[in-house]
């Protein structure tokens, strides 16, 4: 080890070093800038320990995030192939949108109409305090496409929370958590949507048994591909127009 420390090692075709072009011959590479290359039985103790700990604290949003990756095996391929059999999802597989602070307008969005999806997603962010760039980049899929679908449905979370009109307290995210569960088939949402409820007060359950969870169910079974959605596109239209055209049932 000493030895191959200390001595110079060659530059390769394009310019990589040794140590890279070595990591490249044992199959570990990085697919997208932050890629960590895992394998199954990594990606199954991590998918253990996330779980383990989102459970016992739902806002370690880093936890949520990797459970999600190393999990979604199934789930990205299907979000990801509804995405290419819709024109406006192909479109946004192809010029890969992303939102973050850097990339929106928020005095143009605040200046919108209230009740526009751009003005109402603001004040959304403003009311509870959140930001889009609170969002983990991607680490543990091994898949360029793939990774940025599950980045996609990331940003668009806080969307999801403005259409169905959710606050971002342990009631609205279980019942944000359904609706992405039935939307996406992702198991942390499905996680999410099953042992959030465990913390709500008695009469919090009620409420979410009888009235939230069958409207979040109805609303996602009704609701067209939520990543199908062009949302920096939409700013303008009215949330209840929104609503409408892709299926989502008025908040009850």
């Amino acid at each position: 080890g000493t030895a191959r420390l200390s001595r110079s090692e060659p530059r390769g075709r394009h310019g990589r070093g040794g140590e890279e072009e070595e990591e490249q011959e044992e199959g570990w590479h990085q697919l997208y800038p932050g890629h960590i290359p895992t394998s199954p039985l990594q990606k199954a103790l991590l998918a253990a320990g996330s779980a383990v700990m989102a459970l016992y604290d739902p806002y370690r949003h880093d936890m949520v995030a990797v459970l999600g990756e190393t999990t979604g095996c199934l789930a990205l391929p299907n979000l990801r192939d509804k995405m290419r059999n819709h024109p406006e999802g192909y479109r946004i597989l192809q010029e890969r949108p992303r939102i973050r602070l850097s990339t929106l307008d928020m005095a143009r969005l605040r200046g919108l109409p209230a009740g526009s999806l751009g003005r109402e997603y603001v004040r959304f962010l403003e009311d509870n305090k959140v930001s889009p760039d609170t969002r983990m980049p991607p680490k543990f899929v091994d898949d360029e496409e793939l990774a940025y679908v599950i980045q996609r449905y990331r940003e668009v979370h806080d969307l999801m929370h403005t259409l169905l009109g959710m606050p971002t307290n342990m009631l609205g995210e279980v019942v944000v958590k359904w609706f992405e569960a039935v939307q996406t088939g992702l198991p942390m949402c499905v996680l999410g949507a099953a042992f959030g409820p465990v913390r709500l007060s008695t009469r919090k359950l009620q409420v979410l048994a009888t009235e939230l969870v069958p409207w979040a169910i109805r609303s996602g079974l009704s609701c067209s591909c939520i990543l199908n959605v062009y949302y920096e596109q939409r700013w303008e239209q009215p949330v209840e127009s929104l609503r409408e055209e892709i299926g989502i049932f008025p908040p009850p």
